[in-house]
């Protein structure tokens, strides 16, 4: 997997590459899915969404974020067809997005109802503080959307003394969940006519 370039800097923390990693897995893009992001900030995940989707819109509500965005993603090279959107989620959500990543907390109950309405496949949302990891499990489940809840930290080797001692990263809580059965039971585009090899 290539290294994920960021040279420039949106003054907010990059979802972290072992953070991304499980996100990728759990997202399970292909060639034919469109995947959105909800506020791309650094594009750290927009860059690795581009390397394996068809299509990526990426939003970001702050300008100066989203040109932070468009310059680390021409930093490394990519294959989808990208459309960034200076945007508040949920205004310039697509209607045909197979999987979308929120990765901050912003108006995330209007993101879910509208991941919901759309039947989108595959849904999965970062969050670090837990008393919104509380709200927002509720809330997918509320709308029927969640699958799974994880809880990981990420520890990183230090030379100490000699020794090797760790610095821990801030625990990620991530909601993985699915809007696509539930829409084609209600009569909505079914699972299987959506796009990604899953």
């Amino acid at each position: 997997m290539a290294h994920v370039s960021l040279p420039h800097d949106a003054k907010a923390g990059p979802t972290k590459p072992e953070v991304r990693a499980v996100l990728a897995s759990k997202l399970a893009l292909g060639p034919s899915d469109h995947f959105v992001e909800v506020g791309s900030c650094t594009g750290a995940v927009t860059v690795e969404a581009a390397r394996r989707a068809g299509e990526v819109t990426a939003l970001e509500r702050k300008p100066e974020r989203l040109e932070v965005t468009e310059k680390n993603l021409a930093a490394n090279d990519t294959e989808a067809d990208v459309t960034l959107r200076e945007a508040e989620a949920p205004e310039g959500l697509p209607a045909d997005a197979d999987a979308l990543f929120l990765g901050g907390s912003r108006n995330y109950e209007a993101v879910l109802d509208h991941a919901a309405e759309t039947g989108i496949d595959r849904v999965v949302m970062n969050v670090s503080r837990l008393e919104v990891a509380g709200a927002a499990t509720q809330a997918f489940r509320d709308r029927d959307l969640l699958e799974e809840v994880l809880q990981f930290q990420v520890s990183h080797g230090y030379e100490l003394a000699g020794a090797t001692s760790f610095d821990s990263e801030n625990p990620v809580y991530m909601l993985v969940g699915s809007a696509s059965e539930a829409v084609a039971a209600d009569g909505g585009r079914p699972a299987e006519s959506q796009g990604g090899d899953r």
